[in-house]
Order: structure tokens, then C-alpha cells, then sequence
């Protein structure tokens, strides 16, 4: 650590050049460096739990090498394998939701780690995200979050980041800037007025605009009429054609920018 105490990450060279150097001298110097780099495992190990605070000056000057770098190299090896988060209302504190009630959310969301294959080519973000910055700059706010998860997903997620700080060259009217996904449900939220147009992953949206729809209203009142033939609806006269009319009436059928 430096003398102010923030985090620096060195990677160093080692040229063991030949006789005693590289049987003797450079080796074990280097087997004392690993060696070292192993204790604070060793340190966390005798401990029951740890007290982890936030990184954000790391996160913000690192991007997603923090990640990789400190917290998973804690997980990892000490096989913290379960990420357990409660949720709950606590007394005298206002849900955003209208129809929540103290008490109402008291949830644990625990989360394991999984490997899934994720493919994403250079021409496929390109094209969406030309997409949404046209469709950003068609409207008033001109606003466009790029939702990613490139703190942990360092591969594809900063491929994300990387076009479109590319793209955005084309659109100086449009202003952009990148944000987790879980910091864009909060948003959402919390301060849903300050959205416009959100471009993100297949996966990603797919859950982001679920939420979308809850917070308008309902599915039936939001964006596509996909969502299930509801035939235990059928006759109380409980569905909404709205989403059905507003989206054909936003986007024209002979529309060759959308498919719906």
C-alpha cells in the first residue's frame, strides 16, 4: 500500500540471467515473493468473518480489475461460494413502492457463481448500440445509459464499454455514460425520471424491462403484447390491449429499424 493507503496492483519482471541467478539467487527470491502475496489469505483465514468496506476510489480509477484483483481473489481461494443479501423494510422507512407495508419485504437473496458461455461479436454491439444512440438522439433528453456488468464480467461486458465509447463519437449530442446493471435497477427506482432510452445485453434488458413494466402499471401497459395467452383472464375483462395499440402505433409494421 502506498503512505496514503490506497491499493496499487505492481507486476513485476524477473530475469534470472544464468549460473547462481537462475538456480539460486532470482528463484528463491522470487518463491519469497509468492510467498508473501499468500499471507493476507493466510491473515484472512484465522478470522470467523471479515468486515469488507467500499472501494469506490478503486473501483472508479481500475474499473473491473478491482474486482478480479481484490474481492474474488479473497473469494475464490477461501471458497466464499455463497453471496447472501438480505432485503427488508425497516420501521418509519418509505418503500418506493405504494403497496408496500412495513414488514411487507424481508427477504434473503443468497447467489452462487456459474459458468455460462456468452458470445458477443464487435458487429452485433455496434449495431445496437448505432440503434439506440439514434433513438436517443431523437428524443428530447437525448440520454442513453449503457448497462453492463463489466466490473465482474471483464471479457465481454468491457468489449460493451469499449464500443460504445466508440459510437458515441457520432452522436456529440447525445449524453451517455456507463452503468451496472444493478445500479440501474436502483435508478430505475428510485429516480425514474431521469431515464430516457437504456440499451443493454438481451439478457440484461429482458429482466430490466420486466421491471419497466411493473413500475408502469402492468405488462398489459407497457411495451409488447407477448407475454402469455392468460387464459385463466379470459372473460373478467381484466386485459389491457393498450401495449398492443401503443406499439403499433410507435413503430410503423413496414419499419425496417424494428422488429417486434
Amino acid at each position: 500500500m502506498s503512505p496514503r493507503g490506497n491499493i496499487h496492483k505492481y507486476r513485476i519482471a524477473s530475469i534470472p540471467a544464468d549460473g547462481i541467478g537462475l538456480v539460486k539467487v532470482v528463484n528463491a527470491a522470487i518463491e519469497c515473493v509468492k510467498t508473501l502475496a499468500k499471507n493476507g489469505l493466510d491473515t484472512l483465514r484465522q478470522f470467523d468473518a471479515g468486515l469488507f468496506g467500499s472501494l469506490t476510489d478503486l473501483i472508479n480509477a481500475l474499473g473491473h480489475i478491482s474486482l478480479w484483483c481484490l474481492l474474488l481473489a479473497i473469494r475464490r481461494p477461501m471458497q466464499l461460494f455463497a453471496n447472501t443479501r438480505p432485503v427488508r423494510s425497516f420501521p418509519k422507512t418509505q418503500s418506493y413502492l405504494r403497496n408496500v407495508a412495513e414488514g411487507d419485504i424481508d427477504w434473503i437473496l443468497p447467489r452462487e457463481s456459474a459458468t455460462e458461455v456468452a458470445i458477443f461479436t464487435r458487429v452485433g454491439i455496434e449495431r445496437i448500440m448505432w440503434f439506440a444512440f439514434e433513438t436517443a438522439q431523437s428524443r428530447p433528453r437525448k440520454l442513453l445509459p449503457v448497462v453492463t456488468k463489466s466490473n465482474s464480467m471483464r471479457n465481454g461486458m468491457v468489449l460493451w464499454d469499449e464500443v460504445a465509447a466508440e459510437v458515441v463519437k457520432d452522436f456529440l449530442g447525445v449524453k451517455w455514460d456507463k452503468m451496472l446493471v444493478d445500479a440501474m435497477t436502483v435508478s430505475m427506482v428510485h429516480k425514474p425520471q431521469y431515464l430516457d432510452t437504456v440499451v443493454g445485453t438481451n439478457l440484461h434488458m429482458d429482466i430490466l424491462s420486466g421491471l419497466a413494466a411493473a413500475l408502469a402499471g402492468s405488462i398489459g401497459v407497457a411495451f409488447e403484447p407477448i407475454h402469455g395467452s392468460a387464459f385463466d383472464m379470459i372473460g373478467k375483462g381484466i386485459a389491457s390491449p393498450v401495449a398492443t395499440i401503443w406499439l403499433e402505433g410507435k413503430y410503423n409494421a413496414s419499419s425496417d429499424s424494428y422488429c417486434g
